[in-house]
């Protein structure tokens, strides 16, 4: 589904990402864990096109999409629910959401039943639609986090990648998040998961790779790595 090879990142003329590789079979859930600044989020960035990459193969369904505009490897399928939310503050909830599925609008993805997924996303996120008309900008961290999620739920996306959607928010909010990962997981999406909660994200994962200073340490199936002595002891804490 999605695979990377080899992937270089840099900004300017400090590498960040040093060759590294990881797939992502369809309907499973991957997790990518490290410490901050090890460069997850800066995979996630040259995934979606936000940065452009210095080296390396991404291929979305056997598409090589290295290097596209981000709004071109949208239209391949590929939604991106970033770090920070990024909601379009002076926009409605309903108009965020919209705006997720613009290239379906557009004819540059197929159209499907946009107003269906809407709805869809409301069941799933039923503080949105108690919130539809209100300006994204006055929601909650909770709120906004689950807008960004919806967004790019609204792409009716192939791959889904989410990075850090727990960050900033309340416990119960954590949680929550956490319930609809597993329930988007259960319809059999695709997801690429950034997540500080090393625990929760390899809970909920399939297969996790472990980042180190740009480059991957070890992977392997979910479990497994809970149960590696190292990665406990580094990411997982005492309590685990």
């Amino acid at each position: 589904m999605l695979q990377i090879k080899n992937l270089h990142a840099a900004y300017g003329k400090v590498e960040v990402l040093h060759g590294i590789s990881i797939d992502v079979p369809q309907g499973k859930v991957v997790t990518l864990i490290g410490s901050n600044g090890a460069g997850k989020t800066t995979t996630m960035r040259a995934v979606s096109g936000m940065i452009k990459p210095a080296g390396g193969e991404i291929r979305l369904n056997g598409k090589n999409i290295t290097g596209m505009a981000s709004h071109k490897i949208a239209r391949t399928g590929l939604a991106h629910s970033p770090e920070g939310r990024r909601v379009f503050s002076t926009l409605s909830v309903t108009d965020n959401l919209f705006l997720g599925a613009f290239p379906r609008l557009t004819f540059g993805r197929e159209r499907g039943n946009v107003q269906g997924d809407l709805d869809r996303v409301f069941d799933l996120f039923p503080r949105l639609q108690e919130r539809r008309e209100q300006l994204a900008g006055t929601l909650s961290g909770g709120e906004q986090q689950m807008l960004a999620m919806g967004r790019a739920l609204m792409l009716n996306p192939e791959v889904l990648l989410l990075d850090e959607p727990s960050m900033g928010l309340a416990p119960l909010l954590v949680k929550e998040v956490f319930r609809i990962i597993r329930e988007l997981k259960s319809r059999g999406i695709t997801m690429l998961l950034v997540e500080q909660f090393a625990a929760a994200a390899l809970n909920v994962a399939d297969y996790g790779y472990v980042m180190e200073n740009g480059r991957i340490s070890c992977h392997g199936p979910a479990e497994q790595l809970k149960n590696d002595p190292a990665v406990k002891a580094a990411y997982l804490g005492a309590a685990h």
